[in-house]
């Protein structure tokens, strides 16, 4: 993954595009009725049962939109919530709440379905050694929020994106004109370019994986839309020579069953691509 300082950048370029997108030249209903010096309180009402996440991502775009507002906290993120329970009140400038208040509630419906979805997914692979990984399956330029609550459901990130690891996929390796080609022409690259990133390649069946450990340097073998008995091969074959992930439309059905394959990682991009919004509204009080 990017660096704490990059990641922080990119949730700063969400908000101010949020904010840009959302109240461009003005809020013009608030402006038209609510008095400038109006002051008002507000809660976050959580109206599903689930995972909350964003809230410290609220208080960014709260700040942002008015560093005056006031946000007394009652969740966390990562705790699990349920219809009826309040996150959080926010107080301060009336005008400043409802321009805040759209972008607030895409942000944390969207980060709380992630974070849910995965904390689904992680109770499934208790009892095994083997971590829920996310991909780049991510809506546009929400990806920093949607891999934040991937984290915050208690799964791993996988790359940020094209830039801060190398996978060396079914496409890349058939264009290069073969693994092996691929892999010693990555290996030049990284050492002419004075980049230290690690290493992933893909495998379509059992003779891909036996080509690729004849290779040194790959960090991780991804097993990808193997059936289960040709995982536990792969994985017996990679043995301790490097990481394993299994990937390949899982889901709850099948999750389970990979994990058990002895694999170190599942990825799914199904933690950020297929979820439904957590019901929450920002309520006057």
């Amino acid at each position: 993954m990017i660096s704490q300082q990059q990641f922080e950048h990119e949730l700063q370029l969400i908000i101010e595009n949020g904010i840009r997108e959302d109240i461009g030249p003005g809020d013009f209903s608030s402006l038209a009725c609510i008095p400038k010096e109006a002051e008002g309180k507000a809660k976050l009402l959580v109206k599903d049962n689930g995972i909350i996440a964003g809230v410290e991502f609220a208080k960014m775009i709260f700040a942002e939109v008015d560093s005056n507002l006031v946000v007394e906290t009652f969740i966390n993120d990562g705790a699990e919530v349920k219809h009826g329970d309040v996150v959080f009140h926010v107080s301060g400038s009336s005008q400043s709440i409802l321009k805040a208040e759209r972008l607030v509630l895409n942000s944390m419906q969207r980060m709380s379905a992630i974070a849910t979805k995965t904390n689904q997914y992680v109770k499934l692979l208790e009892g095994t050694k083997t971590k829920i990984l996310d991909t780049r399956k991510t809506t546009p330029g929400f990806r920093a929020c949607e891999k934040w609550a991937v984290k915050i459901g208690g799964g791993q990130n996988h790359r940020f994106a094209l830039y801060d690891m190398v996978m060396l996929k079914d496409n890349h390796n058939d264009f290069a004109g073969g693994i092996t080609n691929a892999i010693n022409k990555t290996k030049e690259f990284l050492k002419d370019s004075n980049l230290d990133l690690q290493i992933v390649v893909e495998a379509r069946n059992l003779d891909e994986i036996k080509e690729i450990l004849r290779n040194d340097g790959v960090y991780r073998i991804l097993i990808d839309n193997f059936n289960f008995e040709d995982t536990r091969k792969a994985v017996a074959l990679i043995g301790n020579k490097c990481l394993t992930e299994s990937s390949g439309n899982i889901n709850e059905k099948t999750i389970r069953q990979y994990a058990e394959c002895g694999v170190d990682y599942v990825s799914s991009g199904a933690l950020t691509h297929s979820v439904y919004n957590m019901d929450l509204s920002l309520k006057a009080i």
